[in-house]
């Protein structure tokens, strides 16, 4: 059995956490800019560091698995 949790979590945050796809902090306008698919370094550079933190909650305080197959 494979475990695909670590590849289901990242997809999954990968898709809500581009910048300008939902949401980008900062935005060029105002603090926070929603849907303007757009992205600036230092909003491209907070999304990753979000990222990170958020990956490395799911996979190893929670431990996320999914086993299919």
């Amino acid at each position: 059995m494979s475990d695909w949790g670590l590849v289901f979590v990242a997809m999954v945050l990968f898709v809500l956490l581009t910048s300008g796809l939902l949401f980008q902090v900062p935005g060029r306008h105002r603090c926070i800019e929603f849907g303007n698919f757009q992205a600036s370094g230092g909003a491209i550079l907070l999304h990753s560091l979000l990222y990170f933190a958020l990956i490395c909650v799911f996979l190893l305080t929670f431990q996320v698995h999914l086993y299919l197959g």
